[in-house]
């Protein structure tokens, strides 16, 4: 496994400019936009990238990044959150205002606060650096994966509401439904396995990309969306909790009673 060490020397200014790379993209066609502020490690990941195929984009900047993500229309973001103007976080929200396109944070932030508030925020994936060229590449063809398959999903239709997975939406009577970035994602994650028990374990890595099963982050959160969803939240029928085991989504069958 190739790592790539934290002691990648810091850039001189303006290199490499942020311009798009159309020379030498793969027949997916897929363009990532790298945001990170050493130019060395961009050098890397440029080569990694063209070598598999990708038109690349470079920013070195937060301001930057944010220009290029609506010019470019990058079909991934391999994100720094370390950045020498505006903080990494301030882009990720910035592009997820706009577009559901896959982020993975690549940054030196190793804390477990940081990674969970990334995630919350929208970013798709988390990594740390030092890093394996080779999983960044698994994780970022896994997600531009899961996005295609997102673009194909259906409605997903119950009496009361209907998950929009292409529109990354709830509707009630046809209009929104209010969620949290992290309740879409909890919504999102059951309504695409219906009747599947998920797992505490599997939906705590898949959301907040942590294994620690003894935090009540599962019990919070759904609280929230059934008061949101369910048409009694004291006695759901569509979001199942088996005590000690996981979650089921049941898009057409009652319960009669559920553990919050």
């Amino acid at each position: 496994m190739m790592s790539i060490a934290g002691e990648v020397r810091r850039p001189t200014r303006g290199a490499p400019s942020p311009q798009v790379d159309d020379g030498n993209v793969g027949p997916p066609g897929s363009r990532i936009l790298v945001v990170d502020d050493e130019t060395s490690l961009l050098r890397i990941l440029g080569a990694n990238l063209r070598r598999r195929g990708y038109g690349v984009a470079f920013a070195t900047t937060g301001r930057a990044a944010l220009a290029q993500a609506a010019r470019c229309r990058a079909d991934a973001i391999i994100l720094d959150l370390g950045l020498p103007d505006i903080d990494g976080m301030e882009v990720l929200a910035g592009v997820r205002c706009w577009t559901s396109v896959p982020i993975i944070v690549l940054t030196a932030r190793t804390a477990e606060i940081q990674k969970v508030a990334a995630l919350d925020a929208g970013a798709n994936d988390y990594m740390t650096k030092p890093f394996g060229m080779e999983e960044l590449m698994a994780r970022l063809r896994a997600a531009l994966r899961d996005a295609r398959l997102g673009s194909d999903e259906p409605l997903v239709e119950t009496e009361h509401f209907t998950i929009d997975l292409p529109a990354q939406r709830v509707l009630r009577d046809g209009v929104p439904v209010p969620l949290t970035r992290t309740e879409w994602r909890i919504v999102q994650l059951l309504a695409r396995n219906p009747g599947r028990l998920i797992s505490h374990s599997q939906m705590l890595s898949e959301i907040w990309g942590i294994q620690d099963i003894t935090n009540n982050y599962i019990r919070v959160f759904l609280v929230t969306i059934r008061r949101k969803l369910e048409p009694d939240p004291a006695h759901p029928r569509y979001f199942i909790t088996e005590p000690g085991c996981g979650v089921r989504f049941l898009p057409s069958e009652k319960t009669i009673s559920d553990t919050p």
